[in-house]
Order: structure tokens, then C-alpha cells, then sequence
């Protein structure tokens, strides 16, 4: 069934030759009473759009399904598009810290919380969620047509101004340069070097480090490994957005999308992303995130969360569950994987002799990761 998102796209279609039941989503058809009336939409979708009475009234007739958006939420239960980092955080003021809490990312956190977190208080909420995670995950999936997708995954500890880093974001300036379409948690730590990577992908290396060394600095009080709740973090942060604007044209060039959630709402996304698919739902939103990277997965050092992922990821390849495909597995920083959280050893021996083993990586170096990415061919690790 085919998916309307505009009211162009709805206008051209019900007066199109190949009409017939589709999917409408979140749009205001207030003015197209007449020409709903004027047809027959037999099962077709109505998914929180704006309709008069008389039109609702003769799709409801004719078996049309009709879902209204509910009210009581700071959260759109339909959309049809991904957020954009303005529109989380719209609310910040850059003169006042405090302000990160008046967000609109916040206050639906805020409101996660108080109304339940994984289960909700009641039926309306857990349904409300359900559809807003639903149209999250059909606005995410035209948004990869075409795209060659690599994740990165890693710890939200990492901070701005460690080497491990500055490595994530090289890597993954360097892969969205040669095309890659770089996906992360969309969280802070090693998810936001990625989305900061290709935030600079048409531009310098250097321009890049001075950008990560100008939001590095931390207040005095900050606690190691959780540079996310300094006063400051969002703030420091969306002023090198401010200060490196996207240079005018090349803004596809350097997408990113981040998958954050609101499970750990308590992390701010990264603002970085160009793209943000924020669920409510962790579960959808941890399988989803790897079962798109069809062309590789790197992880830096993280820890229960990485770790966690890193054997999810290792079931999909060993099930062949990405439609019959297993993609590349680098896991980076010898020492850590090997060492300080020994996952190598394991991941190591469980791939024998299936055919994602040749696509196991262990390695400290950036160009290895590139060149392993970019030889990578689906075709001859894809089986029926």
C-alpha cells in the first residue's frame, strides 16, 4: 500500500488515473472534502489527519480505517518524517544553561516518566507510543533507499577529548566522504563522534579537531564518564553547530541519522545528526538500528549496552536474519576488546566456520577500518 505524506502527493494520487487504497498520513485535507466525496477510498488509511465531518463520515462508510491523533501528549503520535535536532531542541536558549530542560526533547521525557516508563499508566498511553514508534519506523526506512549504511556503536562515557574520540569521529568523517550513510544510538559518547564526523565530511580534518577541541572543555565539577550531565553539554555542543554551519549545498553530504531513545532519556541525542528516529521503545529501537546497517557495524569501547549490542548484531549475521545477508563486525581498540571487556575471544569462536567470520575485524588503526567497510561486498555474503 502506498504512503502519502504530502498534500501534493495526496492531491496528484486522488486525482491520478492508478487511484486506489493508500495510506494517508499525518496531513490536513480540510480542503479536500469535495474530492474525497467525489471517490470511493474503500480500505484505505487515514493516520492522524485533518478531515471535515462530511468526509470523515463517507470514509468511515466506505470502510476507510480512520486513526485521529490523540491529545494530552507533548508528542506527535502520527508523523511523517523524522525530528530534526531544531525541532527536539527547540527551547534551548544559548544565554541560559537551564534552558536544556525546556526543551521539547525534555519535556516529552519528562512526561515518559511521570506517566510510566516501559508500560505507560494506561492503555491510551501504551498506544499513543506504539503509533508514535510505528511512524517513526515508516519515515526512517525511505530516508536509507539507495544508502549504503554503516553504524557505530559505542559507550556514552567516552568524552570529547579523549583520542578513542577523535578516532570515532575520523572514522566516521571518512566513511560518510566516500558515500556511507552513518547511523548511531544517537546518544552522547562514541554516538555523538559519529554523527559529528559526518556533520563534517566536506570539510578538513583540522576544522573538524578544532571544532571537537572548542566543546572539549569541561567544567570543573564535571564527573569522568559522564561528560552528558555537565551543565553545559548541549550548550557547548550546539554552539559548534552554530559556529560550522553546514556549508550551503552539501547538506546530503552529510547526513546522519541517530536512533536515540527515550528509555534513556536522560541523555541528551546528539545534536549533530542531521536526522533523529527517537522511539519510545528500546527494544525496537536497538534490533531496528542493527538491522539496518547492512554494510557493517564498528564498535568502539563501550560497556553492558555495547557489549550487548555487539552479540545482537552477531545473532543477526550468524541467522542471516537481514534478508539472507551478514555484514562486516569491527570491533575497535585491540587492548579493550581483548583485555578490558575480553569479548573478542568469544565473538571470535562463536563465528567458526559461519560465513560472517571472514567478516570479523579486531584493529586500533582507522584507515583499516575504511578500507574494510569499503571492500566489503554484499553480493558474496548474501545466501538464499
Amino acid at each position: 500500500m502506498i504512503e502519502l505524506k504530502t498534500t501534493q502527493q495526496a492531491r496528484d494520487f486522488i486525482q491520478g488515473d492508478n487511484f486506489q487504497p493508500a495510506a494517508y498520513r499525518d496531513l490536513d485535507l480540510t480542503d479536500f472534502t469535495k474530492e474525497i466525496l467525489d471517490r470511493d477510498f474503500g480500505a484505505s488509511l487515514f493516520l492522524g489527519c485533518e478531515l471535515e465531518g462530511e468526509a470523515i463520515c463517507h470514509l468511515a462508510q466506505g470502510g476507510a480505517y480512520l486513526i485521529h491523533d490523540m491529545d494530552g501528549f507533548s508528542f506527535p503520535v502520527h508523523r511523517a518524517r523524522l525530528y530534526t535536532p531544531e525541532e527536539l531542541f527547540h527551547g534551548l536558549e544559548m544565554d541560559r544553561l537551564s534552558s536544556r530542560y525546556d526543551t521539547l526533547d525534555h519535556k516529552i521525557f519528562e512526561e515518559y516518566l511521570q506517566s510510566g516508563r516501559e508500560q505507560g499508566d494506561s492503555i491510551k498511553v501504551t498506544l499513543a507510543r506504539r503509533l508514535h514508534d510505528h511512524s517513526i519506523t515508516q519515515a526512517l526506512y525511505p530516508e536509507l533507499e539507495g544508502r549504503e549504511v554503516a553504524a557505530i556503536m559505542g559507550g556514552h562515557g567516552l568524552e570529547r577529548a579523549s583520542a578513542e574520540y577523535r578516532k570515532v569521529a575520523q572514522i566516521a568523517r571518512r566513511l560518510t566522504a566516500e558515500g556511507f550513510l552513518l547511523v548511531s544510538g544517537g546518544g552522547p559518547g562514541a554516538m555523538e563522534a559519529c554523527h559529528l564526523g559526518a556533520f563534517f565530511a566536506t570539510r578538513s580534518e583540522d576544522v573538524m579537531l578544532e571544532a571537537i577541541d572548542a566543546m572539549s572543555i569541561r567544567p570543573e565539577n564535571g564527573k569522568p564518564g559522564k561528560e552528558y550531565a555537565d551543565e553545559d553539554w548541549l550548550h557547548r555542543a550546539w554552539r559548534v553547530r552554530q559556529d560550522y554551519p553546514v556549508p550551503q549545498g552539501d547538506e546530503e553530504k552529510c547526513k546522519s541519522i541517530g536512533i536515540p531513545t527515550w528509555t534513556y532519556g536522560h541523555e541528551p541525542p546528539a545534536v549533530f545528526a542531521t536526522h533523529i528516529a527517537k522511539y519510545f521503545a528500546n527494544s525496537v529501537r536497538e534490533d531496528g538500528l542493527l538491522l539496518i546497517a547492512t554494510h557493517g557495524v564498528i564498535f568502539a569501547p563501550g560497556s553492558a549496552g555495547t557489549i550487548q549490542e555487539i552479540f545482537q548484531d552477531a545473532c543477526q549475521n550468524h541467522y542471516l536474519v537481514a534478508e539472507g545477508q551478514c555484514s562486516p563486525m569491527i570491533l575497535l581498540g585491540r587492548d579493550y576488546w581483548t583485555r578490558t571487556k575480553p569479548v573478542w575471544s568469544l565473538l571470535s569462536k562463536l563465528a567458526e566456520e559461519q560465513p560472517y567470520g571472514e567478516l570479523l575485524c579486531l584493529t586500533d588503526s582507522i584507515d583499516t577500518v575504511v578500507r574494510r567497510l569499503l571492500c566489503y561486498r554484499p553480493d558474496l555474503y548474501t545466501f538464499s
